[in-house]
């Protein structure tokens, strides 16, 4: 395993450890024992078919973006999908960003930087909508008088939940105004111009950081890089409206899932909206480091969701653990079916990351 992945699993275990024993500690096992044996799984497994639908939504939206580079066929889309989401789930460092990069580069003959910015395409679609979504879901929610909760010693209440809700409504419109800037050449090479300068000077008065700041430097704009790059593929009308338009079926589906699991769950009488700020909140978590699968972040994030709508810590928990097992379990077996058809080697794709990072950074010096 190498450096950055070592130090991604320690620095992800603390962070896993500390919210597992956050979520764990006020739950006695016996309880949590009894509660799951309470639940009904039969609907575990429309669950599970919600979740494998939002895969092949995605696997439509990368066609789409992938059309304005090579016409790639369902199935040559869906598993280099289906092992990258896998391998993200069951190794640290989120390599399995890179592994659908590496895997078109190996099997299509698509340049990495074009595979790269592929995702960075989707994931823009993907983190406005969660952005917008959350401005909706807690503007809603906070919208409650009586609302007032305690969680491991964080007062939360209507005031401050709005707060956070017209936060996320300002960033979103920053987020859309820089996206639009990028689009546009010269102001994207204008930032990137005072970025190297900036940390050209920066270097110049901390010559003892120098290799630091260039890499962070080299890093940044390599990221505008590849957003950009993956915005040029979905600069047309068409393209545009399908991904906007299967994103949105993708995070619906998912926030249905939620339901579905729910209905099986006694105690978890939400709706559909409450679900939704549920699922939020548990995808805004899980983007910090954790381990593998995010166990400890997705637990810690649904019993502080769920106790907004006052539902008891046992409960939340049971429903957030197999909810938790019902949206990842199924992403690990399917990848791993992938790499087997497909013949892929997970640990040389791994070692090819790596390669890949130091292709992909060789391919932007001197931008």
């Amino acid at each position: 395993m190498s450096k950055k992945l070592t130090i991604s699993l320690v620095i992800g275990s603390i962070v896993s450890t500390l919210t597992l024993y956050l979520s764990f500690r006020n739950v006695p096992l016996a309880q949590l024992a009894a509660y799951i044996k309470t639940i009904n799984y039969w609907w575990i497994v429309p669950t599970i078919a919600l979740g494998v639908a939002t895969f092949v939504l995605r696997t439509l939206r990368w066609q789409v973006i992938l059309g304005n580079i090579d016409r790639i066929k369902f199935w040559q889309a869906f598993h280099p999908l289906m092992i990258g989401f896998m391998v993200n789930c069951v190794l640290p460092g989120r390599v399995g960003e890179l592994a659908r990069p590496v895997l078109l580069r190996q099997k299509r003959g698509v340049p990495i930087t074009t595979g790269i910015a592929t995702v960075a395409a989707e994931r823009i679609f993907d983190i406005a909508a969660l952005i917008l979504l959350f401005a909706f879901v807690f503007t809603t929610v906070a919208g409650r008088p009586d609302l007032e909760i305690n969680y491991f010693g964080f007062h939360l209440d209507s005031t401050v939940l709005k707060s956070a809700a017209w936060g996320m409504i300002r960033l979103s419109a920053a987020m859309t105004a820089c996206i639009v800037l990028l689009m546009i050449g010269p102001t994207r090479r204008f930032f990137n111009a005072v970025i190297e300068k900036t940390g050209r000077h920066l270097a110049a008065r901390l010559p003892r950081f120098e290799k630091k700041i260039l890499h962070i430097v080299g890093l940044i704009t390599r990221i505008i890089e590849n957003f950009a790059a993956g915005l040029s593929l979905v600069r047309s009308p068409v393209s545009l409206a399908a991904c906007a338009g299967l994103t949105v079926l993708i995070w619906g589906l998912t926030a249905f899932s939620y339901l579905i699991c729910a209905k099986g769950c006694p105690g978890i009488e939400l709706s559909f909206l409450e679900l939704t700020t549920v699922m939020v909140v548990i995808c805004f978590a899980i983007a910090l480091p954790s381990v593998p699968g995010f166990w400890g972040l997705w637990e810690a994030a649904g019993v502080f969701a769920l106790s907004i709508f006052g539902v008891a810590e046992k409960d939340a928990l049971g429903f957030t653990l197999v909810n938790h097992a019902a949206q990842v379990f199924p992403v690990i077996a399917i990848g791993f079916v992938s790499a087997l058809i497909t013949s892929v080697n997970i640990l040389n794709l791994t070692l090819d990351d790596r390669g890949s990072r130091k292709e992909h950074q060789t391919r932007f010096e001197g931008v």
